[in-house]
């Protein structure tokens, strides 16, 4: 790392958490590129294809508890 970058680095950590939270918001969607025009549109599609996708393979799916315990036992805790 830079001289600049520890410097803003350490500016950075002098921040509230509130203010950290938001800078740090705001420099990760700097790396996302610019939006997609028609993002809702297309997630809402996907919404769609995986709702068509769980009705057709028959499997309800699980309640959170199962799932949560499913998970945690993967995790070996």
């Amino acid at each position: 790392m830079g001289n600049d970058s520890q410097r803003v680095l350490d500016d950075a950590l002098r921040l509230s958490e509130e203010e950290r939270t938001k800078l740090i918001s705001e420099l990760i969607a700097s790396l996302d590129g610019p939006a997609d025009s028609n993002w809702d549109e297309t997630w809402l599609a996907e919404l769609d294809r995986r709702v068509e996708a769980s009705e057709q393979s028959g499997h309800s799916g699980s309640d959170w508890a199962s799932a949560r315990q499913r998970i945690l036992a993967q995790l070996g805790e």
